[in-house]
């Protein structure tokens, strides 16, 4: 057992631990108020769209292919002189949860795109048939029908995250990342560099499980079964 090991104890782990979920949630949960209306926006503007607009969808889309084209730790070293002018720093864990929301959200953004347009076009004509407005058909069909997707997608942009946070230590950011990149590789420390993937695994498993818990749970195709109701009888239930 190193001396690092020794050093860290159970509370530097714990410390360790809670510092990486502190930044993974805060970071994905400003990310999802960011992504979430630009990812509708992005699909009601698309050609197939309620409110086809291309020159807009072009405009929003290349802003977020630029923000999702760069690579993480270059990101970083860009946004430095940002954070300091938006958070008063440009080191710790508030400067790194202002760069992991910047990276997530466009992530978040295409994942909610995807998502809506997984929903069924013929409930939706449905909705617009009945005389639902844009904001209606966003809130009451395109929301509720695409949510199964919708928290699978949480959960892969909240892992993604996860991973980032590992590159906290380059800004002399805190969590699990920090402690094995910064502390216990210089030092050689193998075990605590184990023992800190060992636990960055068991946290990802954990979120898998309770999200794709939840997914199935919101998943009325899989509750309701041949009892479902049609299309057309539920969408005039919501309306």
């Amino acid at each position: 057992m190193s001396r690092l090991f020794v050093q860290l104890g159970a509370e530097g782990f714990l410390l360790g631990v809670l510092e990486t979920l502190y930044m993974t949630v805060i970071s994905t949960a400003v990310a999802y108020l960011i992504g979430l209306p630009v990812g509708v926006l992005l699909c009601i503007t698309d050609k197939d769209g309620l409110r086809p607009m291309p020159w807009l969808n072009r405009v929003v889309g290349f802003f977020v292919n630029i923000l999702r084209s760069i690579p993480f730790i270059i990101l970083i070293v860009a946004l430095i002189p940002v954070a300091r002018a938006v958070v008063g720093t440009s080191i710790g864990n508030g400067a790194m949860i202002f760069m992991l929301t910047v990276a997530a959200a466009p992530y978040v953004a295409r994942m909610v795109e995807s998502s809506l347009k997984e929903v069924d076009r013929g409930v939706v004509e449905a909705a617009r048939s009945m005389g639902a407005g844009t904001f209606a058909i966003i809130r009451k069909v395109y929301l509720p029908e695409a949510k199964p997707s919708l928290i699978v997608g949480a959960v892969i942009s909240t892992v993604t995250v996860l991973g980032y946070s590992a590159m906290a230590g380059t800004i002399a950011g805190g969590g699990l990342g920090a402690i094995a990149v910064t502390q216990a590789r210089p030092s050689g420390a193998e075990d605590v560099i184990w023992l800190c993937v060992v636990l960055i695994v068991i946290i990802v498993q954990v979120i898998q499980e309770l999200g794709t818990l939840l997914a199935r749970k919101t998943d009325r195709r899989l509750r309701s079964g041949p009892k479902r109701a049609s299309g057309s009888k539920k969408i005039q239930n919501k309306i």
